[in-house]
């Protein structure tokens, strides 16, 4: 039995030895990741990463930051942490659907929820890393935002269908959060 806990402790001590903190290279504090030393598929730091992503996915919780903008720091930071030279990333968000309250300005967004927008400090950290933000006019319009109450970070597109078509076709490849 002695045995049997010893083993079990050390079991227990070794997870614990090699459980690491996430950390955030590009965009801070946003988007943590864990670094893997071990890892033999790595991004290309030759190539121009050229991604148009489809952010679509809103949050249950008004208080909590957009988790679809937060995986967009997500991919920035891996990309940095594999290897990529991040000055050749090119990478376009197409806001729409649930996501589009998520660049709405404090005004909007207190009036909805009662709080600041917590996806401010997000959306700006985005923009300074070279994001290209974009909000679907089409859906600003169905949510009944006014244009003039997006984000200040924020660029308004004819349509979510419109940018991903256009990136698409100039070689973007597109994700979908």
């Amino acid at each position: 039995m002695i045995k049997l806990n010893v083993l079990i402790a050390l079991l227990f001590l070794s997870t614990v030895a090699q459980a690491q903190d996430r950390f955030n290279p590009v965009i801070n504090p946003f988007g943590g990741i864990f670094e893997i030393p071990d890892a033999t598929v790595k991004a290309d730091p030759a190539l121009e990463y050229k991604i148009v992503i489809d952010v679509v996915t809103g949050n249950d919780d008004p208080k909590e930051f957009n988790w679809s903008l937060n995986n967009v720091a997500r991919m920035l930071n891996l990309h940095a942490v594999s290897g990529a030279d991040m000055s050749k990333m090119k990478v376009v968000l197409a806001i729409h659907g649930g996501a589009t309250i998520a660049i709405a300005n404090d005004k909007v967004y207190k009036k909805k929820y009662g709080i600041d927008n917590p996806n401010n400090e997000l959306i700006k950290a985005l923009s300074d890393a070279g994001v290209l933000l974009t909000v679907c006019g089409q859906s600003l319009i169905s949510r009944e935002i006014d244009m003039a109450d997006v984000n200040e970070h924020v660029q308004i597109a004819t349509s979510m269908l419109t940018t991903v078509t256009t990136y698409q076709l100039k070689g973007y490849a597109l994700l979908r959060f």
